[in-house]
């Protein structure tokens, strides 16, 4: 599939998906949609992929859904029913790869939403970040009533969503929306010595890590049994693959 509204790049192991709009501020489009799902998947399937970010063109990272596009009828069935909008959420929270979100500039509604199923958050200290879909009359969608209360405790989720007030980069650090906020320059760079890092490690450990945390966050006794099943799963792949 060729790319006009998305980047791919392989560096060291490591799949670099950018959002390419940046006239636009890298709207989101139905088009964009299905071609950073393609990406996605084609860098889940290549095992010269050993870990993902994602980061946008120019000046911010996603500044929301793009209206025009949304008025357009065929993307905006692509926008409301696309693959990445209905599949991407779980694919991403579940994707055996470490990923990384590299919020080098504003995000906004979608590239909010959109960003918080990544294991990991970069964010430009003085970007723009909101969830103003109270305001727009609409509910907040991508699995973030369900994955934004885990980052960020139910009091800040509902604060964030019913109020729909724009925060900082360094306001999102502090209250655990991101992991952390760097000046703008240094989100990227950041994002890709972490995501380097991580592309050097045995990646069925990661890959049964990632699997072992996500089912802990049922409960103490979920964890424990994930531990000794995601723990003997893990030692049989490793046996099977090193023979």
């Amino acid at each position: 599939m060729g790319y006009e509204q998305v980047l791919y790049d392989i560096q060291d192991g490591v799949a670099v998906i950018t959002l390419n709009r940046p006239d636009k501020l890298n709207a989101f489009t139905g088009t964009m949609g299905e071609e950073l799902w393609d990406a996605f998947t084609r860098s889940v399937a290549d095992d010269e992929v050993r870990a993902i970010v994602f980061t946008g063109a120019g000046r911010a990272f996603c500044a929301g859904v793009d209206l025009k596009a949304l008025g357009q009828p065929a993307e905006g069935q692509k926008i409301s029913s696309g693959r990445f909008i209905r599949e991407f959420p779980e694919a991403m929270y579940g994707c055996p790869k470490p990923s990384i979100c590299a919020m080098n500039g504003a995000a906004i509604g979608v590239g909010v939403t959109m960003a918080v199923s990544f294991d990991i958050r970069i964010a430009a200290d003085d970007a723009k970040l909101a969830v103003p879909f109270s305001k727009l009359g609409i509910l907040a969608g991508f699995g973030s009533s369900y994955l934004l209360p885990r980052l960020v405790g139910r009091g800040r989720a509902m604060e964030l969503l019913l109020s729909a007030r724009t925060i900082s980069g360094r306001e999102a650090e502090e209250m655990g929306l991101v992991n952390r906020s760097l000046p703008a320059e240094e989100v990227l760079p950041a994002a890709l010595d972490l995501a380097r890092g991580m592309a050097g490690l045995d990646p069925l450990v990661l890959e049964h890590c990632k699997r072992l945390v996500n089912t802990g966050e049922a409960g103490l006794a979920e964890a424990l049994a994930g531990e000794k099943e995601i723990g003997a799963s893990l030692r049989e792949a490793k046996a099977a693959r090193d023979g």
